[in-house]
């Protein structure tokens, strides 16, 4: 990707990032603006935009370091539970187009509310859906 890939820069270390870890393959670093205490992002250290481009091996290899950093959250930080959050494209809230998984420390009576209050949904809509996607 181009210079214009805010992540793909901090990869280049052209962009200063707080580093928590980095391999071959992935880059763990602090969120600028955490949802809570530890927030931190996951990203692959070759660009793929979005969850429908990245290859296979890159989204196993950051799931697997997500997952090392929601393992640290909990022993280090005393997490009670973490959110790993992925938003793919603009109408899913993606702001920076360089695949990435927020981990998200939770913590009890911390502010962070979900976007919507699940509820029941129409059991013909949801078969409709199921049949589609079969």
């Amino acid at each position: 990707m181009g210079s214009d890939c805010l992540f793909c820069r901090i990869v280049a270390g052209e962009l200063p990032a707080t580093v928590i870890e980095r391999d071959e393959h992935t880059l763990t670093f602090m969120d600028i603006a955490p949802a809570t205490h530890g927030h931190a992002l996951v990203i692959p250290t070759r660009h793929a935009a979005d969850l429908w481009e990245i290859e296979p091996e890159q989204l196993a290899a950051v799931t697997v370091a997500a997952q090392r950093q929601a393992l640290r959250v909990r022993d280090r930080l005393g997490a009670a539970g973490v959110n790993l959050i992925n938003s793919c494209r603009a109408e899913a809230w993606q702001t920076v187009f360089h695949f990435h998984i927020h981990v998200i420390p939770r913590y009890q009576g911390d502010p962070l509310k979900l976007p919507w209050t699940p509820s029941a949904g129409d059991q013909e809509e949801i078969a409709a859906a199921a049949r589609s996607l079969s």
